[in-house]
């Protein structure tokens, strides 16, 4: 028997499993403490009245033999399909309903995608970044190179002529940094992919969280339609985390030797995914309509309270930190001269607070922690407080 060797070539961990087992094992040894849980993404506020309404009534449909439904769509239900375009229409940009592929998440989009291209291609990813990119990528045994983020070109790194892949990875609004690409620098992405022949894949999974004008989807730009593929999720915009749906878009312009990814993805699909359930799918198009519009607003709204909250307890202590604007997350310069993992631990030790070192999310990272603002307004607040308390007295010492 013969395994993937690939997958020796991984980190032991991965890095959220290794944030848990930190916390789990420092509350095994102080089942005292109080621990405030900032690390992971994870939302907190339940799902949006309309979706659950929605999936109620969808249950009460499954129950019954008139109204059953077996096998969903392998690419989407047509009514879910047509809510996420009328979602896309909303911001500007036009995409038809067998353009969209739903599925069961970002997370496994960004990585099944991959099915679809050869072992040989070269792949670009950003340094920091969700690290889910990084490792399935070493699962495929792809070759792959690094565009650094950093303070100085605010984490939003640009096309460098001495960087050709055949895949380029954008995460915008940034998962960890928040950084958000505005249009002139997503379209030098756009025009490079098209001069080199790469194709992006863009993670915009933190569309809803955008308050500039920083673009909500690449294909707001001209000519991403022949070079980008978009991913998307409810996981974050209505808190699906739990429930599990996203959405994929290709363009049907986006080819390569004549051949359209769209067609290889929905084979690649309809062969190894039996597509959204009927439950979950009447859920996430109720998330689109009008009402559940303003229902994830007011969602988006109180996590963005969390952030201010985050921002103004850094700015009153003097950090340096970026994010809170278009992202949920605020990504922190560690103080004190210490590195991600030993200013995790300060602040797991000294104040009960699980941040997610920066370091997990690439080289590039090491030096900042990254802090979730997916938590409740008394967690976070008191959270605040307990790090400018403590902050304060070793700033003194």
């Amino acid at each position: 028997m013969k395994i993937n060797k690939h997958y020796l070539e991984l980190e032991n961990s991965y890095l959220f499993k290794t944030v848990a087992k930190k916390a789990a094992d420092y509350k095994n040894e102080h089942p005292e403490a109080d621990i405030i849980k900032m690390g992971i993404g994870d939302v907190t506020l339940p799902l949006p009245e309309c979706a659950v309404k929605a999936m109620g009534e969808a249950v009460s449909e499954m129950g019954k033999k008139e109204t059953f439904h077996g096998y969903p769509e392998s690419f989407g239900e047509d009514f879910l399909l047509s809510a996420i375009k009328s979602h896309y229409e909303k911001i500007g940009v036009k995409v038809d309903t067998d353009e969209i592929v739903a599925t069961s998440g970002a997370k496994e989009d960004v990585a099944n995608i991959l099915d679809i291209f050869s072992d040989d291609v070269t792949v670009l990813i950003p340094d920091p970044v969700y690290p889910v990119y990084l490792d399935t990528n070493i699962m495929a045994g792809h070759k792959v190179i690094f565009s650094e983020a950093n303070g100085e070109n605010g984490f939003l790194p640009m096309p460098d002529g001495s960087k050709k892949a055949d895949i380029i990875y954008l995460c915008s609004p940034n998962n960890p940094t928040g950084a958000a690409y505005d249009y002139d620098s997503l379209k030098k992405w756009v025009d490079f992919a098209l001069a080199t022949g790469a194709v992006i894949f863009y993670d915009a999974a933190y569309e809803m969280f955008i308050t500039d004008d920083s673009p909500r989807s690449i294909f707001l730009i001209p000519g991403a339609e022949r070079c980008a593929i978009e991913f998307c999720s409810f996981s974050k915009t209505a808190g699906f985390t739990g429930v599990r749906c996203g959405y994929t878009v290709i363009k049907k312009e986006l080819t390569s030797d004549g051949v359209r990814l769209l067609d290889l993805w929905k084979r690649r699909q309809s062969t190894k995914f039996n597509g959204v359930s009927y439950i979950v799918s009447r859920g996430a198009a109720a998330v689109f309509s009008d009402e559940g519009e303003k229902e994830i607003r007011e969602n988006i709204a109180y996590y963005r309270e969390n952030t201010k909250m985050m921002t103004e307890a850094f700015s009153s202590l003097g950090f340096t930190y970026y994010g809170g604007k278009n992202s949920p997350y605020v990504w922190l310069s560690c103080p004190f001269g210490m590195k991600s993992w030993e200013f995790f631990d300060f602040l797991l030790e000294k104040c009960n607070v699980i941040a997610t070192p920066g370091e997990g999310f690439g080289s590039c990272g090491d030096g900042y922690i990254r802090l979730s603002g997916f938590g409740t307004h008394e967690k976070t607040r008191e959270a605040m407080e307990r790090i400018k308390r403590v902050c304060s007295d070793y700033t003194l010492k």
